[in-house]
C-alpha cells in the first residue's frame, strides 16, 4: 500500500542545472547578441511594414545532428547574403517535438536519440548550437512547446512558433506574452483559424503565470504581452489554406477580429497535402501572390535539410543518414536554394 499521497505515478526525479548555471558555462557571446537584437528587429519591422522585405523560416524539420545543423547553416548564410536585400532568412531551428501518441521527443528531451532522456545533455547542446549559429551572423527560430525550455535559451532565438496541438493552450499563450521574440501562431490541425486570432488576441495582453526564474526557483511572472503575434496558416483538416482565395478570406476575419493583418504561410504540413515534394510549388504559388499585390503576407516557412526525405530512427544509431530528417520529410539544399534564388530574383523584378 502506498504510505503517500503524492507523486504515486513518479518513478524518479533528476535535478537540472539552473538556467544561470547554463548560461555562465556557455554564456553569451557578443557576436550572437548582436546577431539576435538586429534579427528581431528586422522581423519587427517587416511585421510592422517598414520593411519591404519579406522573412523565411527555413531549415530541418528538427535538429538531432548538430555537426549536420552547422553545415546547413553555413549554407544558408552564404545564401542569405545573395537574397538580404529582398529576403530575411531565418534558420529553423526545432529541439522539441509534439508527437501525437508517442515518438523521439527532439533533441532537448532525448539527444542520444535512444530513449535516455539526457535533458540537461540536451539543453547545453541546444544552446551551443544556437550560440554557434547566431555567431555565423545567421538568426534562429524554434517552436516554444515545453514552458520552462525559454529560460534557458531565450535570448538566442529571434523568432517563435506555437504549433497547431498548443495554440488552444492558455499556458501557451501566456507564455508568448512573455517571450522576447516575434511569435507567430498556428491555425489548428482541423483548419481553423478562429483558435489562432484568439491566440494573438490574449499574448498581447498582461498575463500572470507561473514559472522558473535564473536561479531555477518557482516564481509568477507577469507579462507586459507580445505585441507582434501573427497567424501561420498551415493548412489543415485535409485543405490546404494558402491560395490566395483562403488568404483573403483570412485576411477579412483578422480584420474583424481587430488583429492587425499579419500572415505567414507554411508550405508543408497540410499545405502540401504532407508531400514534402509539394512545398516547393507552394512557395512559388506565394511569392506570386507577393508579386500580384498582396501586402499581408509577410513570410513563409520551408522544411528543408541536406538532403531529401527522412529517415526512423535504426536500430543501430552508427546507421543514421547524415543530413536526413529524423522527423517529417524535408527538400534537400539543393531545390532550397534554387527556389529562393528564384523567389529573389522575381521578388527584384517586381
Amino acid at each position: 500500500m502506498q504510505n503517500t499521497a503524492s507523486n504515486t505515478n513518479i518513478e524518479s526525479l533528476c535535478t537540472l542545472m539552473t538556467p544561470e548555471e547554463i548560461k555562465l558555462k556557455l554564456p553569451l557571446t557578443d557576436a550572437a547578441r548582436a546577431t539576435v537584437l538586429k534579427s528581431r528587429n528586422e522581423i519587427e519591422n517587416i511585421l510592422e511594414f517598414k520593411d519591404s522585405r519579406k522573412f523565411i523560416v527555413v531549415g530541418p524539420c528538427s535538429i538531432h545532428d548538430p555537426e549536420a545543423a552547422v553545415e546547413y547553416a553555413e549554407r544558408l548564410k552564404i545564401l542569405s547574403e545573395q537574397v538580404k536585400d529582398n529576403l530575411l532568412l531565418i534558420m529553423r531551428v526545432y529541439f522539441e517535438k509534439p508527437r501525437t501518441t508517442v515518438g523521439w521527443k527532439g533533441l532537448i528531451n532525448d539527444p542520444n536519440i535512444d530513449d535516455s532522456f539526457k535533458i540537461e545533455s540536451g539543453l547545453l547542446t541546444a544552446r551551443r548550437l544556437l550560440i554557434k549559429i547566431a555567431e555565423l551572423g545567421l538568426s534562429a527560430a524554434t517552436e516554444a512547446l515545453d514552458p520552462l525550455v525559454p529560460q534557458y535559451i531565450d535570448e538566442l532565438i529571434s523568432w517563435s512558433a506555437i504549433g497547431a496541438r498548443t495554440t488552444e493552450s492558455q499556458t501557451h499563450r501566456e507564455m508568448a506574452s512573455g517571450l522576447s521574440m516575434s511569435v507567430g501562431f498556428k491555425n489548428g490541425t482541423d483548419g481553423s483559424i478562429q483558435a489562432a486570432l484568439n491566440a494573438i488576441e490574449s499574448a498581447r495582453t498582461s498575463h500572470h503565470f507561473l514559472g522558473i526564474n535564473q536561479n531555477g526557483q518557482v516564481a509568477v511572472f507577469k507579462t507586459r504581452g507580445n505585441a507582434y503575434g501573427h497567424i501561420v496558416l498551415r493548412g489543415g483538416g485535409g485543405r490546404p489554406n494558402f491560395d490566395a482565395a483562403s488568404v483573403s478570406l483570412v485576411e477579412k476575419k483578422m480584420k474583424e477580429a481587430n488583429v492587425p493583418p499579419r500572415i505567414v504561410i507554411d508550405c508543408s504540413h497540410g499545405n502540401s497535402n504532407k508531400d514534402y515534394k509539394l512545398q516547393a510549388s507552394v512557395f512559388e504559388n506565394v511569392i506570386q501572390q507577393v508579386v500580384d499585390g498582396n501586402t499581408s503576407i509577410v513570410g513563409m516557412m520551408l522544411e528543408s535539410n541536406l538532403y531529401a526525405g527522412n529517415q526512423p530512427v535504426p536500430s543501430q544509431l552508427e546507421q543514421l543518414k547524415y543530413g536526413v530528417s529524423l522527423t517529417d520529410k524535408c527538400i534537400d539544399w539543393q531545390e532550397t536554394e534554387r527556389i529562393i534564388l528564384t523567389a529573389h530574383e522575381k521578388l527584384n523584378r517586381w
